[in-house]
């Protein structure tokens, strides 16, 4: 079950005494735990019913004891075991599990991993709980879900402004949540966001991004490739070559995979793993550089990236590196 089915089924009063939330991206987690801290009981019942832990100072008997105490003037009482994964004998937890009260909801929060799933107490959350793996998304995932969620928030955003997001941010959705919720307050409640607003609000200039690099290099525009550098260079935190040219890297080695692609835009987009909206500058960039062109571009970004931290290098400013990188790549 997903973050939203969750809270969805919490909305309409359906509960079970179990929620048990594992996996990778924290912000999935994060969306179901504040919504049981804070939503699931009235303010008078929260006094009573709603009980805070922490895994790293809980002991597995007082988690036990705060499941099988029964709620004070509510229907239900509310437990909440943060950072599970820190927690000592975890293990033991499986006595309570076996055995809930159905008028208490346990929410586990275990964060960066999930337990054994052979493991009896794993058979046994399944059973008698709700499980929500939280799984990290795929870069190309991060701008529908962008979309999606400024769309829960009664907004809308365009294309163009969430893939400016997604490539600057990456697939970091606590921070994109939190720059998006930011922006929003600046902005009428029925205003459209767009990359002006991102440039705007967030700092993201929607002319000088790691993004519009690779599409200038891609197109072989070499003035536009050198503005941006330049702007770079005055503007070392924009686009520091440590980011750079781990970017440009990663844009050739999925240029490099279009030419073993057989079939069309969707194939590609599947395959190299972009937003569908970005096949056209892949395919654009392919046939500028062809496979050799491809490769060769691949080896000069390891060879400059080794020379940006101290490798074969003579102490060239990062500018100036950066420049002579660019000219080798659209000219050698």
């Amino acid at each position: 079950m997903d973050y939203q089915a969750i809270i969805k089924d919490w909305k309409q009063k359906k509960f079970r005494p179990l929620y048990w939330l594992e996996g990778d991206e924290d912000f999935f987690i994060d969306q179901v735990v504040d919504y049981a801290e804070h939503h699931l009981l009235a303010e008078e019942e929260k006094g009573f019913n709603l009980t805070v832990l922490y895994g790293k100072d809980a002991e597995w008997s007082s988690v036990i004891n705060a499941c099988r105490r029964y709620p004070m003037f509510a229907d239900y009482q509310v437990v909440v075991l943060k950072e599970a994964q820190s927690m000592r004998d975890l293990l033991k937890l499986e006595a309570y599990i076996e055995q809930p009260l159905s008028s208490t909801i346990f929410v586990v929060a275990y964060k960066q991993g999930k337990i054994d799933g052979r493991s009896k107490m794993a058979k046994l959350i399944k059973e008698k709980g709700v499980v929500l793996a939280s799984k990290k998304l795929y870069d190309n995932q991060v701008p529908a879900w962008i979309e999606a969620y400024v769309s829960t928030l009664g907004r809308a955003i365009s294309q163009k402004a969430s893939i400016l997001l997604s490539d600057h941010i990456g697939n970091d959705l606590s921070r994109i949540a939190n720059e998006l919720d930011k922006l929003l307050v600046n902005l009428p409640a029925d205003k459209k966001i767009d990359e002006n607003d991102i440039e705007k609000y967030v700092g993201i200039s929607k002319e000088y991004n790691v993004f519009e690099l690779q599409n200038a290099v891609g197109s072989k525009d070499m003035a536009k490739v050198m503005r941006i550098i330049q702007y770079f260079a005055a503007n070392p935190k924009a686009g520091p070559i440590q980011m750079t040219i781990p970017a440009l890297y990663n844009y050739f080695a999925k240029v490099n995979m279009v030419f073993g692609v057989k079939g069309g835009e969707k194939e590609i987009a599947g395959t190299i793993g972009v937003h569908p909206f970005f096949v056209k500058d892949y395919l654009k960039a392919a046939n500028q550089y062809g496979p050799r062109g491809a490769e060769k571009a691949i080896l000069l970004l390891h060879e400059y990236n080794l020379r940006s931290i101290g490798i074969n290098d003579s102490g060239v400013e990062d500018g100036e590196l950066m420049k002579e990188l660019m000219f080798r790549i659209l000219h050698d």
